[in-house]
């Protein structure tokens, strides 16, 4: 017997109601040219047009409004998005928020932190040593650390994202979600499960960062030494328990692809839809591009889940 989801659909709909309205209802789009290339019709959820410019808008938005103490400071590690989401939500009411980012963190994504209010603290040698680094600032400091992929809100808010994507798809037979530390992948499914039991939920992961496929597929947590991937918001090589313990009642299956196969997805979907994401937020359709014999005649959809890109990225990747 399959035991029950730690997450719950009646807490998304809450999510849809307490999550600032800038975060709600991104573009849903479908191209022509795109099924043709891809051979299967395919829904891109593009969370890119607020004003962190991805999803984690959304999780940290509920997080804030349904759990968090009022006047309390926080601490969190962040490559960038979920670091802009929780200090857009927390400073608006009143917290003081404040988050470490590795050395090598993208900068672009460290000036929107500080711009949305947020103390950042440039430290440790990739994601999961700053997250080590924050853990224990906030332990001394007695202040709270919100660790993303460890709470139910915050993947029953990215959760929504799927909610609004059933409200106007119908019959998807698979929805491919990039997966980092667990959130997003988690609250989609756990929403597609109780709602389209029939979708096939695939999470996607980087093969240079494969920390969280390798615990999914062993039923542990399986560390790794190094996640060597240009998608950073995907770079994980510490899982967080409570995201595995989620995933397995919301995911299906769990695919790995090359920083070539992102690389590829980036130049479609600039090409096609005339959007620059970041490598992380396209592993779903990067997954579906280099599984699509398996999807062909299918009816599937994706995230595009973030465009922060420095202009460096920009110049190397896009021009």
């Amino acid at each position: 017997m399959q035991s029950q989801s730690p997450l719950s659909t009646a807490r998304i709909e809450e999510a849809r109601r307490l999550i600032d309205p800038v975060f709600l209802n991104m573009p849903l789009v479908n191209d022509a040219a795109l099924d043709g290339a891809l051979g299967a019709e395919v829904h891109l959820k593009l969370e890119m047009d607020n004003p962190i410019r991805s999803f984690k808008g959304r999780g940290t938005g509920f997080f804030v409004a349904s759990e968090l103490p009022q006047g309390v400071p926080v601490v969190a590690a962040s490559a960038g998005n979920f670091g802009q989401g929780l200090a857009y939500n927390a400073k608006r009411r009143g917290h003081d928020v404040t988050v470490f980012a590795a050395c090598g963190a993208n900068t672009a994504k460290i000036d929107a932190m500080r711009g949305f209010g947020a103390e950042v603290i440039v430290d440790g040698a990739d994601f999961d040593e700053a997250k080590a680094l924050a853990r224990r600032h906030a332990e001394r400091l007695g202040h709270l650390f919100v660790e993303d992929g460890a709470h139910a809100s915050i993947a029953e808010g990215a959760g929504t994202i799927a909610a609004e994507v059933t409200d106007v798809v119908s019959g998807i037979d698979a929805f491919f979600v990039p997966l980092g530390n667990g959130a997003l992948a988690t609250g989609v499914g756990c929403w597609l499960k109780a709602v389209s039991p029939s979708t096939k939920v695939i999470a996607v992961a980087a093969e240079g960062a494969p920390s969280m496929a390798i615990s999914w597929r062993e039923g542990r947590v399986a560390t790794t030494k190094r996640a060597d991937t240009i998608g950073d918001g995907i770079a994980v090589r510490v899982p967080v328990p409570f995201a595995l313990e989620c995933m397995k009642t919301t995911i299906d299956d769990v695919l790995l692809v090359s920083d070539n196969d992102l690389l590829a997805a980036m130049l479609l979907v600039h090409a096609r839809i005339g959007r620059r994401a970041e490598p992380a937020g396209v592993a779903g359709l990067a997954a579906l591009i280099s599984n699509r014999a398996a999807f062909a005649g299918q009816r599937v959809a994706t995230v595009i889940c973030g465009a922060n890109l420095t202009e460096q990225q920009i110049a190397m990747w896009f021009d």
